[in-house]
């Protein structure tokens, strides 16, 4: 099967999936079913294509199938930032009740970081992998200890407040930013197409990226900005879901066996709307709400980030 056969498979099961899901137990009541699950079906199909754009171009930056923008704390930060807001200014203050404020404030700060990380890290002389983890996990570190200091020390009816915004939930969406985020998406998308073009090149690594004439700095400045919005979107939308972009990513590759990035982003993208979809279906149908569908994703995304450890482990 050719690439767009196999695109155009995944569209149908995502498409087929999604259908179900609006149209399962229904019972005839239409109005008031659509327009709940409508809201609920954009917001996975949003997550789902951030999470699995940002995951594509992270590692294509990086040149390493096991990371996810996770690594450089870009989850901890928004929780941070979360906690920050309640514990100085209290849950009822202008910038947690407004919630485009917050989003705003929120996707602001994880820019300026991730400007702040690409001077630390891509503009050193000598850097590696092994800095960026050693980097990332300093910071995923710091800002999560700060994280808990502050919870700790707040009161507690306010940090129920926060404890909604800590755990993945695809069953209390926070739709009041789904027309923001649906234009920042495609304002994205226009931005960001211009810059497709290298991302086969920059997989080949810095060195010959630089050879073949693109402007490295320039390029990964501008992709690791839309990779901090993109997660700003998914976490602010339904919050940190840390093994989805791994999962999606890596079978994206391994379904499509292509170097070629106009294909591996789609397919990432109907992948991980199939798996939101589909899972969201079972949680509801099969589990009747009994499990969150985050703790599913992270518990099978942990195996198989533990399968790609040893995998790799016995290649050297």
């Amino acid at each position: 099967m050719g690439f767009k056969g196999k695109l155009i498979s995944l569209l149908v099961i995502a498409v087929g999936l999604t259908v179900l899901y609006m149209t399962v137990g229904a019972n005839g009541n239409w109005e008031y079913v659509l327009p709940r699950r409508g809201y609920k079906i954009a917001a996975i199909i949003l997550t789902g294509a951030a999470i699995a754009f940002s995951t594509m171009v992270f590692q294509t930056i990086t040149n390493n199938r096991i990371l996810t923008p996770s690594i450089i704390g870009l989850d901890s930060l928004y929780m941070l930032i979360q906690t920050f807001i309640i514990f100085t200014f209290g849950s009822l203050s202008i910038v947690m009740v407004n919630k485009h404020l917050n989003f705003a404030v929120s996707v602001g700060l994880m820019i300026l970081f991730a400007g702040v990380f690409f001077k630390l890290l891509f503009k050193r002389e000598g850097s590696n992998i092994y800095f960026l983890l050693l980097i990332g996990l300093i910071f995923g570190t710091l800002f999560g200890s700060l994280t808990t200091f502050m919870q700790v020390l707040i009161d507690p009816n306010e940090f129920l407040t926060v404890q909604n915004r800590m755990f993945a939930s695809f069953n209390n969406v926070n739709t009041d930013i789904l027309g923001a985020s649906l234009i920042l998406m495609i304002l994205l998308t226009l931005f960001f197409y211009k810059d497709l073009k290298y991302l086969d090149v920059l997989a080949l690594g810095k060195e010959h990226a630089v050879n073949l004439g693109v402007d490295y700095d320039k390029v990964v400045r501008r992709l690791l900005v839309v990779v901090a919005i993109l997660v700003s979107i998914a976490t602010a939308l339904v919050g940190p879901i840390t093994f989805l972009g791994l999962l999606v990513a890596n079978v994206a590759h391994e379904f499509m066996k292509t170097y070629k990035h106009n294909y591996l982003i789609v397919g990432a993208i109907l992948i991980s709307v199939i798996a939101l979809v589909g899972g969201q279906l079972l949680v509801e149908r099969v589990f009747a709400f009994s499990t969150p569908l985050s703790v599913i994703i992270n518990f099978v995304g942990g195996v198989y980030f533990l399968y790609l450890l040893l995998k790799e482990t016995r290649k050297w």
